[in-house]
């Protein structure tokens, strides 16, 4: 085999003083990893998704991240997978299956980290559209007996915890005196499920609405939060029924399997005797 003019044992002596050079230049500080990621990271963030800094942003909400560090994290993950396919390289020569391999890992340390914010994600949108509508009732029953800012005060330590965190924002922009419909509508962006933004319109214009048009709207409130009551119910219905049907499946397949073995073994049994 021949690769960029060189031969195997050429190949071989160059990976292996490449290999000694590094060393010597890690540990030996001569290489500082750390500057050479921090150079190279403005050069990979092209590779960085789209979404990456806001889900970094939901993941990490009340915590104070640093998203370069965050970033630099990843491209030392996919070094480490780099190094490893060198490695392999190196032992057991430049093979096409291990290079593949290697790559997919390298692939996979770099995506690791992407792939479990956007499952987090995922998970939280569903909570989120799960639990909404059954928060929105306790606060329709508060709106009924108090105004709107003191409803939603009140509402914050029994609400979901997944909401607390936006609640007291909330709260604390309207406190502050904020009487515009922003603070709602980041409420909204921040759970951005299904009709989010529009019940919290619907909640700001009944904080703004008079005496006598109050009934009016907490009536079309309470009809929105019931018709999304139903819509939860239904999907978690989908989901207990979706559940069902995947354990049916699993256990008639473990028991196919399992008669299965049990006549192969059988006919072996009889085929020896």
């Amino acid at each position: 085999m021949r690769m960029w003019g060189l031969n195997n044992m050429d190949f071989y002596i160059f990976l292996a003083v490449g290999a000694i050079i590094i060393f010597i230049f890690i540990y030996g500080k001569v290489f500082d990893t750390k500057r050479f990621v921090r150079d190279v990271s403005p050069l990979l963030k092209k590779l960085m998704e789209k979404d990456y800094d806001f889900l970094v942003n939901v993941r990490y909400a009340d915590q104070d991240i640093d998203l370069q560090k965050l970033f630099e994290m990843r491209i030392k993950n996919g070094l480490i997978g780099l190094i490893l396919t060198g490695a392999s390289i190196l032992v057991f020569g430049f093979n096409i299956l291990y290079v593949g391999i290697g790559l997919a890992l390298t692939i996979y340390l770099y995506k690791d980290q992407y792939i479990r914010l956007k499952t987090y994600y995922k998970r939280r949108i569903h909570t989120i559209d799960l639990m909404l509508p059954y928060y929105l009732k306790g606060l329709e029953i508060l709106v009924q007996h108090y105004t709107v800012p003191i409803a939603l005060s009140r509402s914050v330590e029994s609400a979901p915890e997944v909401f607390k965190p936006g609640l007291r924002r909330l709260v604390n922009k309207i406190e502050d005196g904020d009487s515009s419909i922003q603070p709602y509508l980041d409420f909204a962006n921040e759970y951005p499920v299904r009709d989010s933004l529009r019940m919290m319109r619907l909640l700001y214009r009944l904080g703004l609405g008079s005496q006598e048009d109050k009934h009016k709207q907490i009536m079309e409130f309470s009809k929105t939060v019931s018709s999304l009551q139903n819509k939860a119910r239904e999907i978690k219905y989908q989901e207990r029924l979706e559940h069902i049907e995947r354990q049916t499946m699993i256990m008639l397949v473990a028991t196919g399997g399992g008669v299965l073995a049990l006549l192969f073994t059988s006919m072996t049994v009889l085929i020896n005797i």
